[in-house]
């Protein structure tokens, strides 16, 4: 047969060199397509071999080669060999496929592992079996029963880009020749064979045994080397058997095994053959294997009397081969040696001998575990269903369960990998095993829904049946696993199931689980894509190696004795790197130079690691060779406990979740946790010729070297015998170890390490310990860790866990001493945050509870706003409340000499907090990490401090005590339901009866951002049902007389008013539905919950449930607004906690932010002077050097443009801002090739070593970000729909961020105030843009900066008002003559689909106004970028009407007279729904006449009633009504709510001529009317709810008969 290719190919495919040679066109840009074959079908024994010439990076997988039944002639070629069907076998990677459905796992040679040089041969053998040659080496048998006639397929997939063919012909004499004579040699040598006996995988009775039976057999033993493994197998056996000590395992040379064929009795004995190489390697793993299932199964100890074996049904050894034996089969189709079938072999009797037991329905096929074609209505399988897939992940967050197509069998590893997360929901994958046969589930929405037959693992907890039985089952948590680590799971033999976690077992999770059982995965919340992993064996192999290496070698792993700090280099006990290296590192210079050789295709997987363990007190010291600046990030060092011979490697050494420790960034990371934020010089800004280094003292602490400059100590605790470990990330490509190491002695600085104290030593009040010795204690709560020798407390599981975290000092205060800690990390999952205090228990004393405040003896706590002694209240309302702190916040706390109790929060004193502790007696600090609050950092503050405090001179003004109900200045109405009884001078409500009529108000209207809160006094758990809570706009003084027999029996069932509510976790307006599933259910309240409600600025209501902000519930609340409750249900009995904004004598209310004089108008007042706040020097602001990598500053730093791409343009100011100081710029540049546009917020933290990420939502560290119409902190939305979408603002629009003195971020756009977006902003803070998408540049506004309320500002909005337009004070509105700059949005696309249909209607254009700048725009985003408000006054006398959200106006031409009258822009607007058969005819006489077909036309009437309404005429079908007694009646609306409605407005349908989607369109007018010449009336629709908050329904029609009394001023369009 020629060795050539057929010219019939895949499409990509190019042919040369006569057919021999096959290149991939586009091999960057395209994966697959590139199919060959052979040009004649195979002949038996011929090897097809091809040798791999070139391959790219760019892709995963590669060559694939196999044979098919197709002739190529008339074939369509498919994308990739998998998708050959018709008789076609297939090797892709390890695997083998037949029909593109896979029959085989772990086979041969990883073919994705090859590289440029190694050849790949096909074979088809006499016997019709299916071989794989690599370089020259036969793989065994992949698949038997071949037909004949078959052509050879080689796929040119992935990184294979062009292969060559070398040969077609069978395995040459010369081959077998050349082996024969090396083991002739071999036999010529006075050395005795080994004869292991050859058994199947899994019988193996491990290698210890076949060391002892060598001995057994022969009597001697030899020394012979370890086989090294080539680089192209890197999860085969390790580089020696002793890496640590370097000795070798007694065994003699040559190794042979006798292939069992089917036995008939156990008698037989077959003939030895020699194994290769290959060969041996495959049996010494299979024994490593065999023995850890043996350990699974109940196996015996290792022992030396021979190998115990039970009969069973043999399967597929590993890549054994025929070669020297024969073929030899089993029930399986693999040949060779290790394969083969046991009858019933008795184990001799022997000391100690392994005797392993039957496996219950062991490995009887090779049917691979797969995903089950069933699964949940929102997961795609792919990948041969190795894949699932989780669709519209950003949508859904549920309904993706996945099951396995069929039972687990007893040892079997399910393992799956994480291949995509999403940050936007909580929670994240689960999985388990369910006895629910999956052709017959019901799939749930999520697997922990099921109530029987199901165990699964969420979080880090274990949930039977839907029920929580194990809450901390391990100390990881799958909520918290990131993209590549890898879940599994085993059922053993025993029943037991276990977790496994990046190949780590978590020990037993259930003891008994039934006998047959599916794995089941659920891809819930952040978890979109899971990949079944097939070669597990690698990692657990790696592992398996480690635990016999360490029973056979007793030394490894030990301490080695301490070396001097400077090793010689000539020794032979020389750093290097060890060759085991990550996927796209190599080694090169004998061990001294690691690199990444296509570091610009990839940016990480260059883990390295040292080739042995550090001596203490030695440095390691590698110098930067080689940078790319593609990337983000750079190199990363450190340290860890795993040895490189047996670690699989990582991506990155930070994803390592034990024994490790590395310096990255500026930051210090253990175990993939953040222990130190700022440390050191930060490595991202590093250059080619840097050095960096690491050393573990003798003291067992951590220092890392950055030019031979000490950055101090990063750890302490660190254990001997650890691995220096460098990870060439990022921007770092080559790095190469330093031997000439010569840095200046370490600093002393054992104050740094942890304080060695006896516990039962008492604490020296006079001194004897240093100032600056206090830390955390040793002894903690379940929860903490203590990290950075003492000094730093942490939450572990802080998503999954919100308690048991208590932290203590390590020894007692003394009088006067400071502990002052500051908050590093906080969560927004849990309501509550840090509580601190002091207690007078010793820590060896203290059983740690859940929360200190559990503690009922010798315990005083600050928790929120309440001081706590011995887990009761003594006081509400402190001088600060704990819950409201951020990060980077401080708080102290300090004993006086008096026994006075005083906390310092950012180092200011809040006065005494409580009296009265003991004197004398030791007390020692108390942290409690709850809820929100992650870690904390003891301060340098900490230590005495000056004792003028132990006389208190802080004055009652200053720290008001409070008793529980005079500080209160919030009272209930004496209005409420017929069931309540109001106590305590109105500060209480009671429900003496029943279970409902418990509604109460309010006693006054609230403000504007004032919280109304009340807390749970009673429950009565018979009833069904909690509080209710809310906004009503029903004045109770307007009820009658109390009782209140009249109202409503709860609040649900209100109707008289609007009323907003929340009611468990529904939020309802007039009872109707409104959102589900808004926050915490109040249902779930008991006594000591508080819960508040108040009415932002921006128009929405806000729950809040202990304190923390649910967000905003229900939007477009009326603004006199009354709070009500509903004691219903289970809640009795209430007390009031809040405080009137303007009657809290101990705050300052800030002046208004709203420049109310430049209002459009809805505030009927005059501004008053004396409101305005003073001036505050402004600063100038510019932008800093450090930045995003594609940004380019210019104009002195006032101009930022991105240059490249579309991110990295990452912005902050080079100055803080300053409060009240208003920072605006303007967006110059857009480009609308890409989607999505610039963010905008504040940071924290200084930026000057900022390392900035690729955009600002990766920043979560004290961000507080506007995205879209939405807010972010530290990447978690806590906001929705606050002002414009920040995607649509056009080139032109002038955003602004200003912070006020209450610490709120506000938005300005085009210099209108959207409201707060943010609280509680941290002083300093800077502003942060970041340049994504269409945004390309900025300049910063630095004309006119005016601080927010300041003269500057006034004059503008003056300058902007003419005499006419003010009415009382009141600025007339937008409507009538808008500012050009009004609407601001010029590619709108709402106003745009509009217009198309206008354009629709052919209506004459002369009928509109030629300046297009009067067409408005109402969409959401357009009014909020004008920062429009939803209703205004107009006119004389001035009356309110409702700006029409939603539609688009397009202006209408104005007579000439008209537009010159002043008189006219007194009139009143008005709206009028139409039809658009009525529009031409209307326009035509321009205004609203009799006749025109619209259902608010005018109807004839014959006179006037009584109150002001006219009848229709009856019976005037047969005669035509007087004209001089008729009377045009039309009807008008201040609002569009109503004349809008479908009944006045009807909808026609329209397909758009752009997108030819349909869609519906309604029509009207917005209409000018004459004051005097209507009359307001009632609806006639018969509506019951209130069609629109501002206006009652009783006077929400108007009716006009004057036809010059209306003048059509604009055309209303809403499209739908």
């Amino acid at each position: 047969m020629a060795a050539e290719l057929h010219p019939c190919s895949g499409k990509l495919i190019g042919l040369s060199n006569s057919n021999r040679t096959a290149q991939r066109n586009q091999p960057v840009q395209e994966f697959n397509h590139g199919l060959v074959l052979s040009r004649e079908p195979l002949k038996d024994r011929d090897v097809f071999t091809v040798r791999i010439d070139k391959k790219v990076n760019s892709w995963s997988g590669s060559i694939e080669i196999g044979v098919t039944s197709l002739d190529p002639a008339g074939l369509d070629f498919p994308s990739s060999a998998t998708g050959l069907k018709g008789g076609s076998w297939i090797v892709s990677g390890c695997s083998v496929l037949r029909d593109g459905r896979s029959v085989l796992e772990e086979y041969g040679r990883d073919l994705d592992q090859l590289s440029e040089g190694d050849h790949v041969g096909i074979q088809r053998s006499t016997h019709g079996e299916l071989h794989l040659w690599v370089n020259g080496q036969d793989c065994g048998a992949a698949a038997s029963g071949l037909p004949t006639g078959l052509w050879a397929v080689v796929d040119l997939y992935g990184k294979c880009t062009q292969v060559t063919v070398v040969s077609c012909e069978p395995p040459s004499l010369a081959e077998r020749d050349t082996e024969r004579e090396t083991v002739e040699e071999r036999e010529q040598e006075d050395e005795e064979e080994v004869v292991v006996c050859g058994v199947r995988e899994g019988e193996f009775g491990g290698l210890t045994s076949a060391v002892n039976l060598a001995a057994a057999t022969n009597g001697t033993l030899e020394e012979v080397p370890v086989l090294p493994p080539t680089h192209n197998r890197p999860d085969k056996f390790p580089n020696n058997l002793e890496p640590e000590t370097g000795k070798k395992i007694k065994t003699s040379t040559p190794i042979s095994v006798a292939p069992l064929t089917k036995c008939k009795s156990p008698s037989f004995s077959p003939s030895p053959i020699v194994l290769t190489e290959h060969q041996l390697f495959d049996v010494l793993n299979n024994a490593i294997v065999s023995l850890y299932r043996s350990e699974d199964n109940g196996g015996g100890d290792l022992g030396g009397g021979g190998i115990g074996r039970d009969s069973g049904t043999g399967s597929r050894g590993d890549r054994g081969s025929s070669s020297g034996g024969g073929s030899v089969n089993g029930n399986s189709s693999d040949s060779g040696g290790g394969t083969g079938n046991t009858g019933s072999v008795n184990s001799p009797a022997g000391g100690g001998g392994a005797r392993l037991g039957a496996v219950t329905g062991g490995m009887l096929t090779n049917d691979a575990l797969l995903f089950h074609e069933k699964c949940g209505t929102l997961i795609k399988l792919s990948n041969n269903n190795k894949t699932a897939e989780r669709r519209r992940p950003l949508d859904e967050f549920n309904n993706g369960v996945v099951m396995t197509n069929r039972p687990l069998r007893h040892n079997e590893m399910f393992e799956i990998r994480i291949d995509k997360l999403v940050d936007k929901w909580s929670g994240s994958i689960e999985i388990g095993v369910t006895t629910h046969n999956p052709n017959n589930l019901d799939y749930p929405a999520t697997m922990t829904n099921l109530r029987s037959g199901t165990i699964m693992m969420s979080g880090c907890g274990i949930l039977t049946n839907g029920k929580g039985t194990r809450r901390e089952y391990c100390e990881f948590s799958l909520d918290e696993l990131q993209e590549g680590d890898h879940i599994g799971l085993m059922h053993k033999a025993s029943g037991a199931l276990h977790f496994y976690i990046n190949g780590i077992d978590q020990g037993v999770a259930a003891a008994q689980t039934p006998a047959v059982v599916y794995a089941v995965v659920d891809l819930y919340g952040m978890a979109v894509k899971v990949t079944i992993v097939h070669n597990h064996n690698h990692s657990d192999r790696l592992r398996r190696n480690n635990a016999i290496m360490r029973a056979l070698s007793p030394d490894v792993g030990r301490p080695r004795p301490a070396h001097s700090l400077t090793p010689d280099p000539d020794t032979p006990d020389r750093l290097l790197f060890h060759s085991n290296c990550g996927q796209k590192a190599a080694i090169i210079s004998e061990g001294r130079t690691a690199l990444r050789p296509h570091a610009t295709d990839d940016f990480n997987h260059g883990v390295v690691l040292s080739g042995r363990p550090l001596h203490s007190n030695e440095v390691f010291q590698v110098r930067i060779d080689k940078m790319v600046d593609k990337w983000a990030g750079s190199i990363e060092i450190g340290v860890t406990t795993h040895n490189p011979a047996y670690l699989q490697l990582p991506s990155t050494m930070t994803n390592l979740r034990s024994g490790t420790w590395m310096m990255t960034g500026n930051g210090v990371m253990h175990n993939g946790t953040t222990i130190l934020d700022e440390y050191g010089h930060n490595l991202d800004r590093l250059k080619a010729g840097d050095t960096v280094g690491v050393v573990r003292k003798e003291d067992g602490s951590l220092h890392f070297f950055v030019n031979g400059v000490a950055q101090g100590p990063a750890a302490w605790n660190v254990p001997p015998s650890v691995y220096a470990v460098v990870d060439l990330y990022g921007q770092a490509a080559q790095a190469t170890i330093m031997d000439d190491v010569d840095l200046p002695p370490l600093p002393e600085d054992s104050s740094e390490g942890p304080t060695v104290m006896s516990p039962s030593s008492p604490c020296s009040v006079a001194g004897g310990n240093s100032a600056n010795d206090l830390r955390f204690h040793q002894l903690h709560g379940t929860n903490a860790v203590i990290t950075n020798g003492g000094r730093t407390a942490l939450r572990q599981n802080c998503r999954s866990e919100f308690n048991d975290a208590i932290v203590i000092s390590n020894r007692c205060l003394r009088d006067g001493e400071l502990f002052e800690i500051v908050i590093q990390k906080m969560v927004d999952r849990w309501s509550g945050s840090i509580e601190a205090g002091v207690t007078a228990i010793r820590p060896e004393e203290l059983e740690f509870p859940n929360t200190m405040t559990d503690i009922d003896y010798d315990t005083w706590m600050l928790s929120g706003t309440a001081i706590m002694q011995d887990g009761n209240t003594m006081r509400n309302n402190y001088g600060c409340d704990l819950d409201t702190l951020t990060t980077g916040s401080r708080i102290g706390m300090m004993r006086s000499a008096t026994g006075d109790l005083h906390y310092y929060i950012n180092g200011v004193d809040q006065g005494v907090a409580c009296t009265g502790l003991p004197p004398g007696k030791e007390v020692y600090a108390v942290i409690d990490l709850y809820g929100q609050c992650v870690q904390v950092s003891i301060t340098s503050s900490s230590g005495p401090q000056d004792n003028s405090l132990c006389t208190s001179n802080i004055t009652e003004r200053s720290f008001p005590i409070h008793s529980p109900v005079a500080g209160v200045a919030h009272r209930l109405h004496s209005k409420h339901g017929k069931n309540v009884v109001l106590l305590g001078e109105g500060c209480q409500a009671v429900r003496v009866g029943g279970y409902a009529h418990g509604i109460v108000f309010s006693a006054k209207e609230l403000k504007t951002d004032e919280l109304f809160e009340v807390k749970i006094d009673e429950v009565d758990d018979q009833w069904s049902g909690s509080l209710h809570m809310g906004l009503t706009t029903l004045a109770p003084p307007e009820l009658p007389s109390c009782p209140m027999s009249g109202l409503s029996p709860s609040l649900t069932q209100f109707r008289s008013k609007v009323t907003w509510l929340l009611a468990g976790s529904e939020v309802r307006r007039n009872g109707l539905l409104q959102r589900q599933n808004y926050g915490a259910s109040l249902d779930r309240l008991t006594v000591g919950n508080r819960v508040g409600v108040k009415r932002c600025s921006d128009d929405t209501m806000h729950v809040l449930i202990d304190g923390e902000d649910m967000g905003p519930a229900a939007t477009a609340v009326a603004k006199n607004v009354y709070a009500v409750l509903d004691l219903y249900g289970r809640v009795t009995a209430v007390s009031i906690v809040s405080s009137s904004v303007l009657e809290d004598a101990g705050s300052v209310k800030a002046p208004s932010l709203s420049s109310d004089s430049c209002s459009e108008g809805e505030e009927d007042r005059t501004p008053v002077e004396g409101d305005e706040p003073a001036l505050v020097p402004n600063t100038v602001m510019a932008f800093l050097e450090n930045h995003g990598k594609n940004i380019q500053l210019s104009h002195e730093n006032l101009t930022a443009a991105r240059v490249s791409s579309y991110n990295q343009g990452l912005l902050v100011t080079a100055q803080p801002l300053p409060r009240q100081q208003l920072f605006q710029f303007q967006i110059d540049r857009l480009n609308a090739s890409w989607t999505s546009s610039l963010s905008l917020g504040v940071i924290g933290h200084s930026p000057d070593r900022l390392n900035f990420p690729s955009t600002a939502c990766c920043l979560k560290r004290s961000v507080w970000l506007l995205q879209r119409d939405s807010v972010f902190h530290n990447s978690l939305k806590i906001c929705e729909n606050y002002g414009p979408n920040l995607d649509t603002c056009p080139e032109g629009t002038v955003l602004g961020l200003l912070v006020d003195g209450n610490s709120c971020l506000h938005l300005y756009v085009n210099g209108m105030d959207q409201g707060v977006a943010a609280q509680d902003i941290p002083t300093p803070c800077y502003p942060l843009i970041d340049l994504y998408g269409q945004c390309e540049q900025v300049t910063i506004v630095t004309n006119n900066v005016a601080t927010v309320g300041g003269e500057g500002i006034k004059a503008r909005c003056q300058g902007d008002m003419e005499k006419a337009d003010m009415v009382d004070g009141i600025k007339e509105s937008v409507c009538w003559m808008p500012h050009p700059e009004v609407n601001p949005n010029k590619t709108c696309e709402y106003q745009a689909l509009c217009s198309r249909f206008k354009d629709l209607l052919t209506l004459p254009d002369g009928y509109f106004n030629e300046d297009a700048k009067y067409n408005l725009c109402y969409c959401e985003s357009c009014h909020k970028l004008r920062g429009d408000e939803s209703y205004y006054k107009r006119g004389e006398p001035p009356r309110d009407y409702a700006l029409p959200f939603g539609w688009c106006r397009f202006a209408l031409r104005i007579k000439p007279h008209c537009d010159m009258s002043n008189s006219f822009k007194q009139w009143h607007i008005a709206y009028h729904g139409t039809s658009v058969g009525a529009l031409r005819r209307t326009l035509d006489h321009a205004q609203l006449l009799s006749g025109t077909s619209s259902i608010f036309s005018v109807s004839p009437v014959k006179t006037e009633g009584p109150n002001g309404y006219s009848e229709p005429e009856v019976n005037s079908s047969n005669s035509l009504p007087d004209r001089d007694r008729e009377v045009p009646r039309v009807q008008l609306s201040p609002t569009m709510r109503y004349s809008g409605l479908e009944m006045f407005a009807p909808k026609v349908q329209f397909r758009d001529p752009r997108s030819h989607c349909c869609h519906q369109a309604q029509v009207g007018f917005q209409v000018c009317v004459r004051p005097g010449s209507y009359k307001v009336g009632p609806q006639t629709l018969g509506a019951i709810e209130p069609l629109d908050p501002r206006f009652s329904n009783t006077e929400i029609e108007w009716i006009t008969k004057d036809q010059g009394g209306t003048l059509l001023y604009g055309l209303l369009i809403r499209v739908e």
